[in-house]
Order: C-alpha cells, then structure tokens, then sequence
C-alpha cells in the first residue's frame, strides 16, 4: 500500500476500519460483510491512488459492495450518505462503486479469514462462531 498511497497510511486505514466495525454493527450486518468489505478495501488501496479526504466514501462504499454481496436485504445509498454524516452525496457513493468494481476487474469473491475461523471452530468442537465473536460464549 505505501508505494501507491503517498497520503494514506496503515495508522489512517486501521481508523478507517475501527469506524467501519463501528457502522457493521449498527447496520447488523453478517460477520462476512466486515471480512469482505476490509479486504475489498486493501485490493482497490494497493491498485488506485486515493485522496485522503476520499478515504471514508472508500469505506462506506465497500461495505456497501460488501453489503450486495453478502446480505439479504443490504442498506441502501442513503444509509451510507447518513453514516457519514452527508459529507458525500449519494452519486458520489454510487461512482465509487463503479470505480471500485472497476479496479477490482469485477473480482469481488474472495476467500476471507472467516470461512476458515468458522471451519476451525467447528472441527474443534468449540462454540458458534457468532456467539465467539459477540462474548457469548
């Protein structure tokens, strides 16, 4: 990331998710939503320069690719306009989708940690992995 991001360091990004979890859980999103969205994220910073001031429509945006993906009835564009508190408009959302989808050459599946967290609980007999994630255990 840092020999195409001149702007953007791991510090920013490691807020940039920190809110996102944040925005996951108020959504209640699917655990592989989160997983999805985080990993489109570091693809489309190692292929694109973005502004940092572009860095939370970045987020917002693929959550909400993420979202498309992953859940049965995702949030809609206006949900991430208020997230983030306006400061993009919905037109600006739906172009970062293009240009995400874009970069990404349409590749949005990928196998993420999650899968194989949930597969390593199960062949250890351990609790339900949401259980884990959310303390109940």
């Amino acid at each position: 990331m840092t020999d195409i991001q001149s702007r953007i360091n791991s510090k920013m990004r490691a807020m940039l998710v920190d809110w996102l979890v944040a925005v996951h859980k108020k959504f209640r999103l699917q655990p592989e939503t989160l997983y999805l969205c985080v990993n489109i994220i570091d693809r489309y910073l190692s292929l694109a320069r973005i502004l940092r001031e572009h860095l939370q429509l970045l987020g917002v945006t693929a959550l909400f690719v993420a979202s498309k993906y992953e859940e049965q009835y995702p949030p809609e564009v206006k949900d991430c306009v208020y997230i983030t508190d306006r400061a993009y408009t919905p037109q600006q959302v739906l172009d970062m989708e293009f240009e995400i989808v874009m970069v990404l050459d349409f590749k949005m599946t990928v196998p993420t940690s999650y899968p194989f967290l949930q597969r390593f609980l199960h062949i250890t007999n351990s609790p339900d992995i949401r259980s884990c994630l959310l303390g109940l255990e």
